[in-house]
């Protein structure tokens, strides 16, 4: 199965489609720019959208559920909004079809078009808020602290798998507050829960920062994210928050009766992260064996595999793997044993290592004799024999062990990978290297568009945490008050 795999460090976007196909997560659907998800990669999304969602609930959010289609009169409410989603809508224009005129297959009915075309939901502010106008009218009524899970649409021309379709899973939190430091407040702490969620469930290392206002959302005042790097030197962005002012409130009328007893527009949020973060686990961490999965998120995080050579062998190792397989469960390991008879050891090796479990448990009949187990880490493939007795604790601890070590790997990545740079000539020969450059830019849009067209590389963040000292812009030499993060990007 490893064989089939294409080298990562020879073509890596071939490898990452080969990894995710045939590691059984997705697979491209007669829909074109679609895909399907298939149970071993809906498990791991499972294991983030349970994660994450607790991680809403906890800072005091609720979840409710929007429609699928939006009136396309609501986008012409917001100017910027629909501006920046415009190219990509799926348009539904009629409800009905009807035979065609040769009496075979079908055809639209002309008399079903619909009085006002809808569109298919690419984000939800603007169906959410004409709702909100209806929820709020005193400040009694708010915060609004409101999540969706849902399917979205952005008719995408160019697509891969779970990096970028034309339909996604995503969440998408929708909130309302009094005042504006409220609304800045929810969006900073959004970032942070996304920031926590990235390093310690998915062992991915993330910079914290704001948009420039070109990259900025759709309609936001500010657009906070999280940003990783990829084991091809290209960032990825994998978390987004907005401060959307009052942009969508006054588009909407949505007002409330204030303290002092005067009508106020609300301040708002959105935040949201989507299966793309089913990319980025893959490619921060996987190889050309295969998948390499944390722990935290993997759906069998500890696969016994017996080695027999006949029925009375097999009879004992089962009977010691299954109680094995309890202890570990006791712990709240999840754990599959794996006494197929219609594969042999070492396919099942090959297999599981392949798919990224992080721990494998092998016993045969010497072991069974030594009281003993080979455990095989998949992080760095070592292997070593370990008494049966404890063995759980021993599980447990390697697991946590595992974890820490994808996150140090790949912030030790980052770090050999981020370029601090004083001269024009300097960024270009780092650019092309990959990695994070970091220069002084003058904060003008045109000295980030004209970088963007010579090099293909953008501003994925300034920076808000870290020094912020004055220097001289990289590309016009004009002065720039801070340094910030360039890429190229997925």
């Amino acid at each position: 199965m490893a064989k089939e795999l294409s080298a990562r460090e020879d073509n890596y976007s071939q490898w990452y489609t080969d990894l995710v196909t045939k590691a059984d997560l997705a697979e491209n659907s007669a829909v074109r720019g679609c895909m399907v998800i298939k149970p071993y990669g809906y498990a791991i999304w499972e294991r983030m959208q349970a994660a994450l969602d607790k991680m809403f609930k906890d800072t005091g959010h609720q979840n409710a559920y929007f429609p699928l289609f939006i009136p396309k009169s609501f986008f012409s409410k917001e100017a910027s909004h629909v501006e920046g989603f415009a190219k990509e809508c799926a348009v539904v224009t009629h409800y009905r079809l009807k035979t065609g005129p040769d009496g075979k297959g079908v055809v639209v009915d002309e008399d079903a078009r619909l009085e006002e075309e809808l569109i298919v939901r690419p984000t939800s502010e603007t169906i959410i808020w004409d709702t909100y106008r209806n929820w709020i009218q005193s400040y009694r009524d708010l915060p609004l602290l409101i999540n969706q899970w849902a399917n979205v649409v952005r008719w995408e021309m160019r697509t891969r798998l779970f990096l970028r379709t034309a339909e996604f899973l995503w969440q998408e939190g929708h909130t309302a507050h009094a005042t504006m430091q409220e609304a800045v407040d929810e969006a900073e702490q959004m970032l942070r829960v996304y920031a926590e969620f990235a390093e310690e469930w998915m062992a991915l290392p993330v910079l914290k920062g704001v948009k420039s206002p070109n990259e900025r959302f759709a309609g936001a005042v500010e657009t906070y994210c999280i940003e990783a790097l990829m084991q091809d030197g290209k960032a990825l962005q994998a978390g987004t928050s907005h401060f959307l002012g009052q942009n969508f409130a006054k588009a909407f009328d949505v007002k409330f009766l204030s303290k002092e007893n005067k009508q106020e527009y609300v301040w708002a949020t959105s935040w949201g992260v989507s299966t793309r973060l089913m990319g980025a686990l893959v490619m921060s961490h996987s190889d050309n064996n295969g998948l390499v999965l944390p722990p935290k998120l993997a759906p069998i995080q500890v696969v016994i595999v017996p080695i027999y050579r006949n029925d009375e062998q097999m009879k004992a190792i089962s009977a010691k793997a299954l109680e094995i397989k309890k202890m570990l469960e006791l712990r709240n390991i999840r754990v599959k044993y794996d006494d197929r008879d219609t594969q042999k050891p070492g396919f099942k090796f090959t297999e599981w290592e392949f798919k990224g479990v992080p721990l494998r448990i092998a016993i045969g009949p010497r072991d069974l004799e030594n009281g003993t187990v080979e455990v095989a880490r998949r992080d760095t493939l070592e292997k070593e024999v370990l008494q049966m007795t404890g063995i759980d604790q021993k599980a447990e601890n390697l697991l946590e062990q595992i974890q820490k070590n994808l996150f140090q790997k790949a912030l030790d990545f980052r770090n050999l990978n981020t370029f601090k740079v004083e001269t024009w000539s300097e960024f270009l020969e780092q650019i092309e290297k990959g990695g994070f450059v970091v220069a002084h830019w003058d904060g003008t849009a045109e000295t980030e568009q004209k970088i963007k067209e010579e090099t293909k590389a953008t501003i994925r963040l300034i920076p808000i945490e870290g020094e912020q000292k004055e220097g001289t812009c990289v590309y016009s030499g004009k002065p720039s008050k801070q340094r910030v993060y360039f890429a190229r990007a997925y």
